[in-house]
């Protein structure tokens, strides 16, 4: 019998190798490859292609240790991940419940469209939007004054604030998007039946529906998490001179200073860490889901 089981599987396996293979090819060149190449480079002291000489150095990863400037800007940015997950987990969940379980039909769908239209227009074209409506003299500052009785000045632009809403504003969308999935699978017989019994609708939601929608609320949050430590266009361009973190650093290191070795090590580092939190976190999200 257990000879039979391993030559069906075996069998699968080998069927399922043609479906696999672009998408392992793929990831090899498209990921592993370039990750492999910046690896490299972090152990130079210089770019290989540079006219003048290069070895190999450990220097670019003791700079991170001998520079506290890094470290503080990691934990801020950790920070800021932290804080943009939150008001994301905040907002998105009850954007999801209701399309869920509360609108139907076409309201449903123009709700929905909503909520996914950030990914249909351009990254930079959502910040510079936020610009027009967070600058003194903007959108949100003229809309105000016009209904008060006084002046009132909304200059939020070039703030921690203003980082905070650029991010939130990029990535809620994965966490409705995920909680919709895991709350829509929720049978609704579930939550009539603890009605029946008596239960408050904070129950109801404490007891059936946050417990069962949180693989969702999970993968949500890694996925806002992860790219948020990293992110420097939204802080450098709705930060100014307040918006200065890890990723923007590392930005700086292969744009503006053309440091790629010291900007590898940085973003490898930066990897190690996050990778780090997840594995510390993992048996509590793994039980949490």
């Amino acid at each position: 019998m257990g000879t039979q089981s391993a030559s069906v599987a075996g069998r699968g396996m080998r069927a399922a190798w043609p479906l696999l293979l672009p998408a392992y090819l793929w990831l090899t060149l498209a990921i592993f490859l370039p990750l492999s190449a910046m690896v490299f480079f972090s152990f130079m002291t210089d770019l290989p292609t540079a006219q003048s000489g290069w070895s190999g150095t450990l220097e670019n990863y003791r700079a991170f240790f001998s520079e506290a400037l890094y470290g503080t800007l990691l934990l801020a940015s950790l920070r800021l991940g932290i804080e943009v997950t939150l008001w994301c987990v905040l907002l998105g969940f009850p954007a999801a419940y209701v399309l869920a379980k509360v609108l139907k039909g076409r309201s449903r769908e123009a709700i929905f469209l909503l909520v996914i239209l950030p990914f249909w227009s351009n990254g930079l074209v959502r910040i510079f939007s936020w610009v027009m409506v967070l600058r003194d003299g903007g959108i949100l500052d003229t809309a105000i004054n016009t209904i008060s009785p006084f002046r009132i000045s909304i200059d939020l632009i070039y703030s921690y604030p203003a980082v905070i809403i650029g991010l939130v504003h990029s990535y809620v969308p994965y966490m409705v998007l995920t909680c919709y999935l895991t709350l829509q699978a929720i049978d609704d017989s579930l939550i009539e039946a603890a009605r029946s019994l008596g239960a408050s609708r904070l129950t109801v939601l404490k007891r059936i529906i946050i417990p069962l929608a949180m693989p969702g609320i999970v993968a949500g949050a890694v996925l806002t998490f992860v790219p948020v430590v990293g992110s420097f266009m939204e802080p450098r361009i709705l930060g100014g001179r307040t918006g200065t973190f890890y990723g923007t650093v590392i930005e700086d290191q292969f744009v503006a200073v053309y440091n790629w070795p010291l900007g590898a090590a940085l973003s490898f580092i930066l990897l190690a860490v996050v990778l780090l939190i997840l594995a510390v976190a993992s048996p509590v999200l793994k039980r949490a889901s």
